[in-house]
């Protein structure tokens, strides 16, 4: 990519966009109340979740946790249970301390100021670019997947977006564009433009794209080639036996260790590998737990980032359990309120 050339290119594309943008703009929650508050806890669960399913957590969260002083001051079991379903529980945490920090450090309000924003636990450069752009119209770039793939194409570039000195290149030249009486709009623009139109994978609408007349990779025929990205990693595999005991109508817990993968959040019980029935029960003889009937589970597969799990699961009721047993018994009512469980596990409950 030519700097100066580039630069032309993308000065083309602020007029267009942004009146394209005032007339296709979804409705969104956050976007009727753009407050620092909301654009921070939207931006922050949109990460790699789509918008769609983003919405009744966000309307759920708001509703419980209003201000920035009621998540600083939530119970962190309460919070878990409000981000259940959301995955990446470090993220509600990581809300959890940079309110904390708000409250003492700046006076309960998010920090009308990028270096500032970016200083604050969870928050990274496309986050605090959006709430700056968004909540405060500081003209920062917000450089996102959506618009890494929208600018790569527009410029027909082979850089590889998966590298940080794409985002930082791409970064340096939205910020010689970005309409200061409009940042807000223009970042969210490009961010509309890539989550409805410039789709991945073969699927853009190039033909209803207000840009493209200005895309050089729809000049030149490459939608589909472009972005370049380094191929992910193989997902490790590992694979579990699920184990849905239930005793008087309770059924058990267990906590997570309090570092790794789904940190301290409760989960069912299992053990590594896929086992028998008879292993189970003798598993679970062992451990003084007196079986009264065992029903075999459907399999299921559960993703994280870089790992994949594959179980089956049984369903046991028992007879009897020792007088200090290591799980922790929670009626069906309590789990529904109470308690955050990742959603790995929620096939077996």
């Amino acid at each position: 990519m030519q700097t100066n050339s580039t630069t032309m290119i993308l000065k083309e594309i602020v007029t267009p966009l942004l009146r394209w943008y005032h007339s296709h703009a979804r409705i969104l929650p956050w976007r009727e109340n753009p407050n620092p508050y909301f654009v921070w806890i939207s931006e922050i669960m949109l990460q790699q979740t789509r918008v769609e399913a983003v919405k009744p957590y966000f309307d759920r969260f708001i509703s419980a946790l209003p201000t920035v002083e009621s998540l600083a001051e939530v119970p962190e079991n309460e919070l878990l249970k409000l981000w259940e379903g959301l995955g990446y529980y470090n993220r509600a945490r990581n809300l959890q301390k940079s309110a904390q920090e708000i409250v003492i450090n700046h006076d309960g309000k998010l920090p009308a100021n990028y270096k500032k924003l970016l200083s604050l636990p969870g928050i990274g450069p496309y986050t605090a670019g959006a709430i700056a752009s968004i909540a405060y119209q500081i003209p920062v770039p917000a450089v996102d997947g959506n618009v890494l793939r929208v600018i790569t194409r527009l410029l027909a570039s082979r850089d590889d977006i998966m590298k940080e000195k794409t985002r930082k290149k791409i970064e340096s030249y939205l910020a010689q564009v970005i309409p200061a009486n409009e940042a807000g709009n223009f970042n969210q623009s490009l961010m509309e433009l890539g989550a409805t139109v410039c789709l991945p994978k073969g699927a853009a609408k190039c033909y209803s794209c207000p840009l493209k007349q200005i895309c050089l990779s729809f000049a030149e025929d490459c939608i589909s080639e472009i972005p370049v990205k380094t191929p992910k990693k193989t997902k490790r595999i590992e694979s579990y036996t699920m184990l849905r005991l239930q005793y008087e109508n309770k059924i058990a817990l267990q906590k997570r260790p309090s570092t790794g993968l789904l940190a301290s959040l409760w989960e069912l019980p299992h053990l590594d590998n896929h086992m028998g029935q008879a292993q189970i029960i003798h598993y679970l003889q062992e451990k003084n737990y007196k079986v009264k009937n065992i029903t075999p589970l459907p399999p299921s597969k559960h993703i994280f980032t870089h790992i994949e799990w594959h179980m089956i699961g049984y369903y046991i009721e028992l007879e009897q359990i020792p007088a200090k047993s290591n799980y922790h018994w929670i009626s069906p009512q309590n789990l529904i309120d109470d308690y955050a469980i990742p959603t790995a596990f929620k096939g077996y409950l």
